[in-house]
């Protein structure tokens, strides 16, 4: 007969209402507390519940008065905000996050999928065109250029417009900092046009891009613009950018050079760039 009362008592307690489907809300939480169960509790139960829960300044108010401690406040504020999708790295939907960087867009046996490049980066300078500049007292150019290693990059496209998407530190919701993109004179990257897209010159065991010239003018330091191929690029949503070029690349090695430093052509010039090839 005491079993049955004690029943009795916390059905009337709890009422069920509040736990269909063990989802609780505002009331549940007040009548957990109310009920004597501690802040540890009761922030146990909301972890491991469905919530459906009103958090409206007013509502915020409402719970205080009642008796709600700001702890338990904050465990509601938690499981209220929208879980954050975990980051991919191939996955073909650019509204799925993804670590910043450059993708490639790959199709592999008809399945499509974002391919990450890393950057390649070179700490070499290699001069063309010295003879000239020295027969001729500096009046013909001598070209500096960033060298990196391998003939070939380790991904290539087999579309000659291949697509590709630029993740930005936005686009994750962190801010434009230097976190992921530091490098170099580049302070904060945000936006395709900060890159340039070149061919690269195929040379034994290595791969060239003309980044700089020197004469009797002067130097001049950044890609030359006979050298720039044009791209287009689209907002798809913050921080996330579809980029392809205005025109088919023919077969060969490019890359999206975004940082240089240094110059000159005793090896000081760093590049940073994202190499690919076209088929």
């Amino acid at each position: 007969m005491k079993r049955l009362l004690l029943v009795a008592a916390l059905a009337v307690t709890f009422p069920t209402c509040a736990y269909a489907g063990d989802k609780i809300n505002n009331d549940t939480v007040i009548s957990l507390l109310q009920a004597g169960l501690g802040d540890e509790a009761v922030i146990a139960k909301i972890n491991a519940s469905d919530v459906d829960f009103n958090l409206s300044t007013d509502q915020m108010i409402a719970l205080k008065q009642k008796g709600v401690s700001g702890p338990v406040i904050a465990a509601m504020l938690k499981r209220s905000s929208p879980g954050v999708s975990a980051a991919s790295l191939d996955s073909i939907d650019p509204m799925i996050p993804h670590p910043a960087g450059v993708y490639m867009v790959q199709n592999w046996d008809g399945l499509a999928r974002m391919q990450r490049l890393d950057p390649t980066v070179s700490s070499q300078a290699k001069t063309g065109g010295f003879l000239g500049y020295a027969l001729t007292s500096g009046i013909a150019s001598m070209s500096i250029k960033a060298a990196i290693q391998n003939e070939a990059a380790r991904y290539s496209a087999k579309v000659p417009t291949p697509v590709f998407y630029f993740f930005f530190d936005e686009a994750n919701g962190q801010p434009q900092q230097t976190t992921s993109w530091a490098a170099g004179t580049a302070a904060t990257v945000t936006a395709p046009s900060e890159f340039t897209l070149v061919e690269l010159m195929q040379k034994k065991g290595r791969r060239e891009a003309r980044v700089g010239s020197v004469n009797i003018g002067g130097a001049k330091t950044g890609v030359m613009d006979k050298d720039r191929l044009s791209f287009d690029y689209e907002l798809v949503r913050p921080g996330v950018y579809k980029v392809t070029p205005k025109r088919p690349l023919k077969a060969g090695q490019y890359g999206f050079i975004y940082s240089l430093a240094g110059g000159g052509g005793a090896g000081a010039l760093t590049a940073r760039i994202f190499d690919f090839g076209v088929q």
